[in-house]
């Protein structure tokens, strides 16, 4: 069984910077690309960022490129997302989960195991 804690979450104001935290536990974390989502009250889950297994290759939702950056740490079975230049419209609940693979994919139906999520608010 896999189980993601994210923390890290909290009230900001506009410009300021979070960093969000991912701890796995259960099953090899090092052999999965891990991702980030977020969701809005009344919107649908939306893709964020991804990291491949080695932490090689990223990719990143055009609408946080150049402000968050993921990163992981394996001998710390963690992933990370540096978030800078907050914005009101990246309020939301960002959840951590794992890919069913090593490499990135975007879409949410390719992640099989999910964090409960922790809340990021922007104030304006």
């Amino acid at each position: 069984q896999v189980q993601l804690v994210e923390s890290g979450g909290g009230l900001v104001q506009t410009g300021g910077s979070l960093r969000l935290s991912c701890e796995a536990s259960g099953r090899i974390f090092s052999r999965y690309a891990m991702g980030w989502f977020r969701q809005a009250p009344g919107k649908e889950r939306e893709f964020v960022a991804a990291i491949s297994w080695r932490g090689g290759s990223t990719d990143y939702a055009d609408s946080v490129k150049g402000r968050f950056t993921i990163s992981r740490d394996n001998a710390k079975n963690t992933v990370y997302l540096q978030m800078n230049s907050l914005k009101p419209e990246d309020t939301a609940v960002y959840f951590c989960a794992r890919s069913s693979g090593p490499t990135i994919v975007t879409h949410y139906g390719y992640y099989d195991y999910w964090g409960q999520g922790t809340q990021v608010t922007v104030s304006s």
